[in-house]
């Protein structure tokens, strides 16, 4: 299993266009601290690659990995499809950015899938341009992720959350709007768990993290005060729908338990871990954690 780490930040990015807080003001004075918006690409078999999260960022996150890139026919790519977690906009903006596709398949729950069908039009906005299929995030058992690939990786939906974007506040509760994956290669045995984003921790999580050999989690807050201490919002960490790192309910004791090679992902611009100078970077290391980097790989 090769994955690519192709963003780490929560939605805004770092820097974030708007914003001039310490985290987004050194990434602007130190272009190393940048951060594109959380996804990883997955492949899924020679020359096939799936996108997780279609980010505001998919342009130059493709362009960013060779792997990635098209040919050698003049309209030949190696993405064959797009993975979704949420329906949050970070994670689904980059989905009419692949317009010019031939055809485009998207992997997501129902309520996900109805979000953007109902709620963004996204239907209706990409029928004059490309064919869509869409197909049901497994949430029972493991299916095949790219059926053009013979024993290939096989995929399986955690519902975590029934955490609605803002823009489908009123649609029906469903515990399966933010979902982690679990992606497991029957020809070597490795297991990874993405979760970028992650309410709760559920005991069907917890049974996932253990038999994983990569766990990659939702680092947005370093605390649960953190957006009310910053000032960028008046809830807390776990009232905005992510875990904290550390501190009470706190993901770092947990993951610090686990076999597995344990990485944060989709960090705040507010979170200290995006100065890799921060002392909070030691703490991890001490429980054998990592953070995270744009254009990491990782290899099971």
């Amino acid at each position: 299993m090769l994955l690519l780490v192709l963003g780490t930040a929560a939605g805004g990015g770092i820097p974030q266009w708007n914003c001039a807080c310490p985290g987004c003001s050194g990434a602007r004075a130190h272009p190393c601290r940048r951060r594109r918006h959380a996804s990883l690409a997955v492949r899924a078999g020679e020359g096939r690659w799936y996108v997780v999260n279609a980010t505001p960022d998919l342009g130059d996150q493709i362009e960013a990995h060779p792997g990635l890139h098209p040919g050698p026919g003049p309209r030949q790519t190696p993405l064959a499809g797009v993975v979704l977690t949420d329906a949050e906009l970070d994670h689904t903006l980059g989905i009419p950015r692949l317009r010019e596709a031939d055809c485009l398949q998207v992997l997501a729950t129902a309520p996900v899938r109805q979000a953007l069908l109902d709620r963004l039009h996204l239907g209706d906005v990409l029928t004059p341009y490309t064919s869509v299929t869409w197909r049901e995030l497994p949430r029972r058992g493991a299916e095949p992720l790219d059926a053009e690939t013979a024993g290939g990786l096989r995929i399986t939906g955690i519902p975590v959350s029934g955490k609605r974007p803002r823009y489908a506040a009123d649609a029906p509760d469903d515990d399966a709007w933010v979902t982690a994956l679990r992606l497991y290669d029957p020809a070597t045995g490795g297991t990874a768990l993405y979760a970028p984003a992650l309410a709760a921790w559920p005991d069907h999580f917890q049974r996932a993290a253990e038999e994983a050999d990569c766990v990659i989690v939702d680092g947005t807050f370093w605390d649960d005060e953190e957006p009310r201490r910053t000032g960028i919002s008046s809830r807390t960490a776990t009232g905005m729908g992510h875990l904290p790192i550390e501190g009470p309910g706190g993901t770092a004791e947990r993951l610090a338990r686990l076999s597995a090679r344990c990485l944060y992902t989709h960090l705040n611009n507010t979170n200290p871990l995006v100065d890799p100078a921060a002392p909070q970077h030691k703490r991890l290391a001490r429980l054998g954690l990592e953070v995270a980097h744009d254009g990491m790989v990782i290899e099971l």
